[in-house]
């Protein structure tokens, strides 16, 4: 039997996924959540096989949520479920160590499969998302903003922005207070043109998957 954590700020998707599974033999919904925070005191308490989660939650991002619940459960497999076919958070989830991103579209049995493949270890995406991470990838490679502009200590922050640590977690790793982490990162984005952290641990993702160095 495999265990699913449903995560979800919409309760009606919420419902529509758990008489999706309740039909369907071999699962069972251990529980829901509506946010991020709510969706770690579940899984701590739950310990699901599966966190099913959809990208974009009211308090946080489901990519934040998935590296946190992924580092205080590692036998937990993410699965990120979204409306949207966005590459740079297609890599970020990646990154954050999310087992697969498949867009809500899907057919009922291939997300059933999905979920069944990503509680046995297998890491997926779907194949629309597959094909505009490698054009987002392409691309980056072609247009990518360069690295060697920053500082040492910025190419550093952004490394760990890429890890997905925190603000306050980078600034424990590298002994610096939080407020100047905040200023490093601002930084780094204003010389990358970059808008957010999402887009700065794609980058991360796209510069190692190019073979590149930090």
């Amino acid at each position: 039997m495999t265990t699913v954590l449903l995560v979800d700020d919409h309760s009606v998707v919420r419902m529509g996924l758990k008489a999706l599974l309740s039909r369907a033999a071999g699962f069972q919904v251990a529980g829901e959540a509506a946010t991020g925070r709510e969706a770690l005191e579940k899984a701590a308490a739950l310990r699901p096989d599966v966190v099913l989660m959809d990208v974009r939650l009211p308090d946080t991002s489901g990519i934040e949520t998935c590296r946190a619940i992924r580092e205080q459960l590692p036998e937990t497999k993410v699965l990120m479920l979204t409306s949207y076919d966005d590459g740079d958070a297609a890599v970020a989830a990646v990154v954050a160590g999310a087992a697969g991103y498949i867009l809500k579209h899907v057919e009922a049995d291939e997300l059933l499969r999905a979920i069944r493949l990503v509680a046995q270890g297998t890491c997926l995406l779907d194949p629309q998302v597959t094909r505009g991470v490698m054009e987002h990838l392409r691309a980056g490679a072609r247009t990518g903003p360069r690295l060697d502009q920053l500082s040492e200590r910025e190419q550093e922050i952004l490394q760990l922005i890429g890890e997905g640590l925190t603000n306050r977690e980078i600034a424990a790793r590298l002994y610096l207070a939080e407020k100047t982490v905040r200023n490093y990162v601002s930084s780094l984005l204003q010389k990358l043109n970059l808008s957010n952290r999402t887009q700065a641990a794609a980058l991360v993702s796209r510069n190692r998957l190019l073979g590149g160095r930090m």
